[in-house]
């Protein structure tokens, strides 16, 4: 597994978000509320969509079971927030460091990567976990049933501090 590190710039996003769990998962129902108004939002500067989450007090997979809440959106960026469809939300997405990895396949192969990434990259790396939000970029046509999709798993980091005696 093989990941770029990237300096996000700040985003603008719009969209709409759901609270969940893993146990309790809306994101069909989220996307269902999304996508047939996506088209809505006039100032958006591509067609990929966001798939964000939000955690908090997530520092390792240990930290994460299948009933710990956490917000997911569903989302575009937009040049500015100016006319912005009012039922959406506006999120602002803060610059910082990225690990980017790619997950090809479908959704119920996901957790494969996810996993990958949190019990073998993000341990052997000089990377830490950030708190700030995690997402994929899904790109136009995606197809979560798909097994040819190909998706940009986007995980914030930090340098790690190594303390020596």
């Amino acid at each position: 597994m093989t990941a770029k590190i990237v300096t996000l710039k700040a985003k603008k996003l719009v969209g709409f978000s759901l609270e969940m769990s893993y146990s309790n998962n809306k994101t069909r129902q989220l996307f269902k509320q999304f996508m047939p108004l996506k088209k809505t939002i006039l100032n958006s500067i591509n067609t990929d969509i966001f798939a964000l989450q939000v955690y908090t007090n997530f520092h390792s997979l240990k930290d994460i079971t299948p009933q710990t809440l956490f917000t997911k959106h569903a989302l575009v960026e937009v040049e500015t927030f100016k006319n912005a469809p009012k039922e959406m939300l506006q999120f602002n997405l803060e610059s910082g460091l990225y690990a980017v990895f790619i997950h090809k396949g479908t959704t119920e192969q996901f957790y494969n990567t996810w996993h990958s990434i949190f019990t073998e990259w993000l341990p052997n790396s000089e990377y830490q976990l950030d708190q700030r939000p995690h997402f994929e970029i899904l790109p136009e046509g995606y197809n979560p049933n798909s097994k040819d999709n190909t998706e940009e798993v986007w995980i914030p980091i930090k340098k790690k501090i190594i303390i020596s005696l």
